[in-house]
């Protein structure tokens, strides 16, 4: 809103422009009406009338059609008093939004339905008297007629028959009716025909195509086009969401959900919209949302999760039958208002028939991120997929389960945690009573051993401080409880887990000192706990085994990597000599992984291979998964992506037998994905990057599972998916810990980075550009990453470019420049200048030549700096790639000869086409500017020709045919300019 009330006209003027350009909503709506009144202060008819023009667009497009007709009725006074002071265009105007005002009214159920008709009349007569053609006219009483339930044949042949005017709707909008008329009549084929210009991108308006696409995912899936019905709503969901005037859109996109197994995604898109519940204030508008709302809690409901938490109406918290409920109510009252006006029971009927639709499909994957309605619910559970092995049944009798809790536990089998989790619930209750036997031991013991599990859970989190902790209050209870071994083992654990959090942010001898002090102190609690029984001791030794592998990872060093293969024998000799059969298998695995640390990849793999025939024989079983995954990973490292392939999938399906929270699938599936790439499948690498990413959510590890779906948008957008990469992204913006700002501020600005790449790629560069500019304002106060801020600005400034907004654009690249020189991105920074400078050239011409040469002078001078500090480019090189550029500059502008002198430059810094066919067709399209300059623009056709034809003979005999083509083409042209 503006700061302070205009004090002229072209202050109001101005004023007017800048709203313009904000989106539809109140803010847009409360400055027009300020505007308003602004201009009745200069007793002008033309301010006044441009004001209340905006106004009532502002609130036709802001969903608020009972103001609408108001300012209409003052801007037609204006017309009828003052003609004098409406040109042409705006007379246009004043003609046009007859027909905002019939659509505002039919809005309005409180509106009798014979003014509408006097409405009508008073337009037909109003376009009669001014010699305007009727079409406009008959395409109201069409809509009027469809919208009351009357039969439409006549007046829809009265409308569609009549020639089109320039006062008729636009293409795409009477596309969308003719369409319309078609699926009344159950024509789903015929309907789909009608709207094929609109959906495939041929006609567009203020409203379409997304008005059409919602009308038309139903049709498509009834008709087979399940592929194009998904396509469709991720790119027609985009363009009406959170839109309070295209509300019935948003609707129709939440049923389409609900009917293709996809409740889930409903649900979050209902909790995107939530404004809407608030902000649309047309009944017809809220009739058409709160039906398409209620579709899909109904469904929801249907398949018993009436329970789960849903976004409504302001001021309460709702679950899905409570919403489902209040929807139903003010839905069915605003369909008999309509029905009363109308005289018929059309909006009943219509409401009736889509909430009686059965489901079209079971299952539509629709996105990236598949979920459930499982997955909706508060603390979900991790879904395991069907298990081949039935696992043991946890006892009821509290002694048995405790008992059967820890001999699993020794054991390291999965089945413990299921055991752990009851025995939680039942200590966690009010009336729990603990058994009184000496078998089970005190009430300390079991609390201790509960901290112990759970701090382990912790450790596969990797939440190394609160593990710590608990380990050591865990500790304590044991030695309370008089169990000195366990006490031990829990403070081994408590030395190992922060040391593991104190190297996060250490660097060389600092990390190497936190593991080298840790396993001095776990042998000094070794040595002075005698009597350990041998499973305790054994842990104890593997995890006195981990702390110099931990440390020999992070230097690599000969006797580190020596000491780590010195305590592996110590821990496979007792666990041999006692039959602790996991840590025999655990020692195996740790020699295979310090053979990797050490670089011995075939040693590692060889030591696997033998580990897993020791399994197949002697298990334990629940070892298979990892150990398979672990030689997938080696078998990556020597990129032997097909065993990798092979031993990976062997690795998830074995997994399938374990509980689903107890074998860290998701790294399976992300290794899994890293093969698929190195195989050349990047869509199958897609799936597995999605599983992996939310199954890490499930298990709460959300760090990693962002990181694993940034991975994820970034491989749907490289492989053009770019839909599919904006809905995930959209998605994951929406989760609360990214909403609220709680994860890590980099990683969400990446994923709000490729949102916007992937929206540039998406053809939308006003979206784009906006979240560009938002980005470049945050980066900015990254001081401790001035690079990433100088490539964040870089783009900005390019997209700024091509919006013509070259003053913003050259701020933008000022920043990028700043944070360059604190951190270098030469080929960024270069690329960025000089695609300023060709922009302003190509949409200024001569008038913006000053200013475009001024961005190439700055590409010159980081290629100088780029030069002295020997960088060498991964793309183009970045002198030829500027002195093309300068003759590109220089014929936008007019300027040929020094455009001449320019390519010329450029060709001799290339040398030639050589044999490299990216290098050949920078050389090839250097020739042809040239040639084009040369001999078109200069006229100069005769060298010109010698020139390319040179060229073509060069290119050919190095096998380079695909590169003459647009040479041979300017060759002909040439030829004919002699």
């Amino acid at each position: 809103m503006p700061t302070t009330a205009p004090q002229n006209t072209d202050e109001l003027y101005q004023a007017l422009q800048d709203n313009d350009r904000r989106p539809y909503g109140r803010t847009r709506t409360v400055t027009a009406e300020e505007l308003v009144d602004a201009a009745e202060q200069f007793g002008e008819p033309a301010p006044l009338i441009h004001a209340l023009l905006e106004l009532q667009e502002a609130y036709t497009y802001g969903s608020e059609p009972r103001k609408s007709p108001v300012v209409f009725a003052r801007l037609l006074t204006l017309f009828d008093e003052q003609p004098d002071a409406f040109d042409e265009r705006l007379s246009h105007m004043v003609f046009w939004r007859f027909k905002w005002v019939s659509h505002a009214l039919r809005q309005l159920p409180e509106i009798p339905l014979a003014s509408l008709r006097q409405w009508l009349t008073e337009m037909r007569d109003r376009y009669e008297k001014a010699g305007h053609g009727l079409q406009p006219y008959y395409g109201q009483a069409y809509q009027l007629a469809a919208h009351v339930g009357e039969d439409t044949a006549l007046a829809y042949e009265l409308w569609a028959g009549r020639t089109r005017t320039r006062f008729s709707d636009c293409e795409a909008c009477e596309t969308c009716e003719r369409a319309l008329y078609h699926l009344a009549a159950g024509d789903d084929e015929r309907a789909l025909r009608a709207w094929e210009p609109v959906l495939g991108g041929k006609e567009s308006c203020q409203e379409e195509p997304s008005r059409s696409i919602s009308h038309a995912l139903l049709p498509l899936l009834r008709t087979g086009r399940t592929d194009r019905a998904r396509e469709l709503h991720l790119a027609g969901y985009r363009g009406c969401r959170r839109n309070p005037s295209m509300s019935q859109e948003v609707g129709r996109h939440l049923e389409f959900c609900a009917l293709t197994g996809n409740e889930a995604r409903g649900l979050e898109l209902l909790a995107e919209n939530r404004i809407l519940f608030d902000e649309v204030d047309s009944p017809l508008d809220q009739l058409g949302f709160l039906t398409g709302v209620e579709v899909l809690l109904q469904r929801v409901e249907l398949l018993g999760h009436g329970e789960l938490p849903a976004t409504g109406y302001a001021g309460r918290g709702w679950t899905v039958s409570a919403l489902r409920a209040e929807v139903r109510g003010r839905a069915d009252d605003l369909a008999a208002r309509f029905d009363a006006r109308n005289g018929t029971t059309a909006h009943s009927d219509r409401r009736r028939a889509r909430l009686e639709r059965a489901p079209l499909l079971d299952a539509l994957e629709l996105t990236l991120r598949v979920r459930s309605l499982d997955d909706m619910a508060p603390a979900a559970p991790v879904a395991a997929p069907p298990a081949a092995r039935t696992a043991a049944a946890v006892p009821d009798a509290l002694p048995e389960l405790i008992l059967r809790a820890r001999t699993l536990d020794d054991e390291g089998h999965p089945d413990a945690r299921a055991c752990w989790d009851r025995l939680r619930t039942r200590v966690a209750a009010r009336d729990y009573a603990h058994p009184d036997d000496p078998a089970v031991g005190p009430l300390d013991r079991l609390r201790a051993d509960l901290l112990a599990e759970e701090a382990s859970r912790m450790v596969d989190r990797n939440e190394f401080a609160d593990a710590a902790d608990l380990f050591e209050e865990a500790a304590a209870l044991y030695d309370d409880a008089g169990t000195p071994g366990h006490a031990t083992l829990a403070r081994v654990s408590a030395l190992l887990a922060t040391a593991e959090f104190t190297v996060r942010d250490a660097e060389g001898d600092a990390a190497e000192a936190a593991f080298t002090t840790a396993h001095a102190s776990m042998v000094r609690l070794h040595e002075e706990t005698p009597g350990l029984a041998p499973h305790h001791e054994a842990r104890l030794l593997r995890r006195r085994v981990t702390a110099l592998a931990l440390r020999a990872q992070g230097t690599r060093d000969e006797d580190h990597v020596a000491a780590v293969f010195a305590e592996i024998d110590l821990l496979h000799e007792f666990a041999t000599r006692h039959d602790v059969v996991a840590q025999i298998s655990g020692a195996l695995l740790l020699r295979a992984s310090t053979h990797a640390i050490s670089g011995d990849l075939p040693a590692a793999v060889a030591e696997i291979g033998a580990l897993l025939d020791r399994l197949k024989a002697h298990g334990p079983a629940w070892h298979l998964p990892h150990t398979f995954g672990l030689r997938g990973r080696f078998q990556l490292g020597l990129r032997d992506a097909q065993a990798a392939h092979a031993d990976l999938t062997e690795g998830l399906r074995l997994a399938a037998d374990w509980p689903a929270d107890t074998i860290d699938t998701a790294r399976l599936y992300g290794d899994l994905a890293e093969a698929a790439l190195q195989l050349g499948r990047p869509d199958e690498a897609l799936r597995h990057l999605t599983r992996s990413a939310e199954l890490e959510l499930r298990h709460g590890s959300r760090v990693d599972a962002f990181c694993a779906y940034s991975n994820a948008a970034q491989l749907g957008l490289d492989l053009g998916r770019t839909e599919d990469c904006i809905a995930l992204l959209d998605s994951l913006l929406t989760e609360p810990d990214v909403a609220s700002g709680e994860l890590d501020d980099r990683l969400t600005a990446q994923l709000r980075l490729t949102r916007a790449r992937a929206l540039y790629a998406g053809e939308d560069l006003k979206a784009a550009t906006t979240e560009f500019v938002a980005l470049a304002a945050e980066s900015a106060g990254w001081d401790d990453d001035p690079g990433s801020h100088a490539m964040i600005a870089a783009e900005t400034a390019v997209l700024l470019g091509e919006s013509g907004e070259f003053g913003r654009a050259r701020e933008a690249a000022d920043q990028a420049l700043a944070a360059h020189a604190r951190d270098p991105r030469y080929e960024q920074l270069s690329n960025c200048l000089r695609e300023l400078g060709r922009l302003q050239a190509q949409q200024q011409g001569s008038d913006g030549l000053s200013d475009a040469l001024a961005f190439l002078a700055d590409a010159g001078r980081i290629a100088d700096a780029a030069r002295a500090a020997g960088y060498e480019a991964r793309g183009r090189a970045l002198d030829p790639a500027l002195a093309y550029e300068y003759g590109r500059v220089n014929a936008y502008a007019g300027q040929y000869e020094d455009s001449l002198v320019a390519l010329d430059r450029a060709l001799t810094l290339l040398g030639g086409p050589g044999g490299d066919r990216d290098h050949a067709g920078e050389w090839a399209e250097c020739v042809r500017l040239a040639g084009a300059v040369e001999g078109i623009y200069l006229e100069r056709p005769a060298p010109a020709l010698t020139r390319v034809d040179a060229a073509i003979t060069r290119l050919t005999a190095l096998g380079h045919t695909a590169e003459t083509e647009s040479l041979r083409s300017l060759a002909t042209r040439l030829r004919d300019e002699e």
